[in-house]
């Protein structure tokens, strides 16, 4: 009897292994914070099913996903028509959070909270403003003595989500970049270095002086990087943070039907004027059946309690009426 223990022990962990449910996913660095506890939470509570993520960018996320190497995939800026007409699979973008892009810096000996208008930001990474004592720097922020030290700019070196939201605001405020840079996942970057994922420019802006770059706030918080106010649509200076970013959404009178909008430069004195949806980028048809059902349970899980989550990880709730809306979508996978 005591010779068949190992044996017993051997299949009983075969099945155990054999029950567990895998999906793996990839995509946008911008989510990844509250993906991870998402789907940690959800793993605690269905011990047998396991959902892996891979934080690669979002343009690397569109890519396995169309190619349907991946479960799921996610994105912060919304594919093409191009891009989902040449897709393998028939996808939906399914908003899951809201967060805010932040301008990030790195200034020898000054701590403070910059004031940031959409012409410097603009005029910085088109390499017109390339000094912190510029004084269209200095005229934003009148009493704050900046050293005369040379602006390193920083930018996304993959194909980035968090670079489609930039690159989107950039080219709502700022005709010269729309028509000499435009946006997108990936774009020419007039000058600047990369680096890959918001963990490698928060790295990189926290590491070199004089450094200014953009990342999710999140990642600005968790590196302890100084990030400034916007001025918004409005004219007012608004720093990052939820209630702004809330404010953004709250401002979007009509949701597409496809869930693909831009919240940008939104009107509003409290907006916080680079925010935007994340999205996942879901199939509609699934051959593994118990896959599709594992995940639909799954985005109803992040409707109700994954939700509540949000906060503490400086990301604002989707509003209840996109989450209304979204209830409906999630009934066309099958």
């Amino acid at each position: 009897m005591r010779k068949l223990y190992p044996v017993l022990a051997v299949l009983l962990l075969t099945i155990a292994v054999s029950a567990q449910t895998k999906l793996n996913g990839a995509g946008a660095t911008f989510p990844y914070p509250i993906y991870s506890k998402w789907f940690n939470q959800y793993h605690e509570q269905h011990p047998d099913i396991e959902i892996n993520y891979q934080s690669i960018g979002s343009g690397g996320g569109i890519r396995q996903v169309t190619a349907g190497t991946v479960d799921f995939g996610a994105s912060d800026g919304p594919m093409s028509d191009e891009q989902l007409a040449a897709s393998k699979v028939k996808l939906i973008h399914l908003p899951t959070v809201l967060g805010s892009v932040v301008p990030a810096y790195n200034i020898p000996g000054f701590k403070g909270e910059l004031k940031f208008t959409p012409d410097v930001i603009a005029g910085i990474y088109l390499g017109k403003i390339t000094s912190w004592n510029d004084p269209a720097i200095a005229k934003a922020n009148p009493g704050i003595s900046l050293p005369n030290q040379s602006i390193i700019v920083v930018h996304r070196s993959d194909g980035s989500g968090t670079t489609y939201i930039f690159t989107d605001y950039l080219s709502k405020v700022s005709s010269e970049w729309q028509t000499s840079v435009g946006k997108g996942t990936s774009v020419n970057w007039p000058k600047g270095l990369g680096a890959k994922g918001n963990e490698g420019v928060a790295g990189m802006i926290r590491q070199m002086e004089g450094a200014f770059g953009y990342v999710e706030l999140i990642y600005a918080l968790q590196n302890n990087i100084t990030y400034g106010s916007v001025k918004n649509a409005a004219g007012n200076f608004v720093k990052a943070s939820l209630d702004s970013t809330t404010a953004a959404a709250a401002s979007m009178k009509a949701l597409p039907a496809d869930f693909r909008v831009s919240i940008t430069n939104a009107p509003g004195k409290d907006s916080y004027p680079i925010a935007s949806f994340t999205w996942l980028l879901v199939p509609t048809d699934w051959k593994d059946k118990n896959k599709q059902k594992v995940f639909v349970d799954f985005l109803t899980w992040m409707l109700d309690q994954g939700q509540t989550f949000t906060a503490q990880l400086n990301y604002a709730p989707l509003p209840d009426a996109v989450k209304l809306k979204e209830r409906e979508a999630i009934k066309t996978i099958h």
